[in-house]
């Protein structure tokens, strides 16, 4: 149990340092935007519906473009940036947005921490088994992914970002 706290201690640090970069290079700690990633094709796997429902990631992304952010309860700059991405997911012409949730307690617990956070509007998305970390070989959270109406990724945003902000809108806007 030590050893799980302290990996996830020493992520946390990681991803807290991320914000500090110029986001469009990726810094020695590998956080920016990514590209090599880029075409790779939507993982096949199953997340929970914020109703408790197991359903595909392809069911969800539904043949548009999705913006997939994979957080956590114990990530602080996870936290930080769900308001942009909620306000984000509310624009017009904006991709949907996935808020993906990667802790592995039950999603009631999950639900209980945005309320106690005060975060509305986060919708309840979970992968409890973490099978998109691990399928995008995922070191650092947050990590955004674009992916396009075909299900294949443009970029990969590793650590935090405003999503209201400029930077997100010029990366926002490769999808036209």
């Amino acid at each position: 149990m030590k050893k799980l706290i302290m990996i996830a201690a020493l992520l946390s640090l990681a991803a807290c340092d991320a914000g500090s970069e110029e986001p469009s290079a990726v810094s020695p700690t590998g956080a920016g935007v990514q590209r090599e990633f880029a075409g790779s094709e939507l993982p096949t796997l199953e997340i929970l519906s914020p109703e408790g429902e197991t359903v595909s990631l392809a069911e969800v992304h539904g043949g548009e473009p999705m913006l997939v952010n994979l957080w956590a309860s114990w990530c602080a700059p996870c936290i930080e940036e769900l308001p942009t991405l909620v306000e984000l997911s509310q624009r017009e012409g904006a991709p949907s947005v996935l808020t993906l949730n990667q802790d592995m307690g039950p999603q009631p617990s999950v639900r209980a921490f945005l309320k106690d956070k005060g975060l509305t509007g986060v919708e309840t998305w979970q992968d409890a088994e973490m099978g998109m970390t691990d399928a995008l070989a995922i070191q650092i959270m947050p990590t955004t992914v674009l992916y396009d109406a075909q299900g294949r990724e443009v970029w990969r945003f590793v650590g935090d970002l405003d999503w209201s902000g400029e930077e997100a809108a010029a990366l926002l806007a490769e999808l036209d």
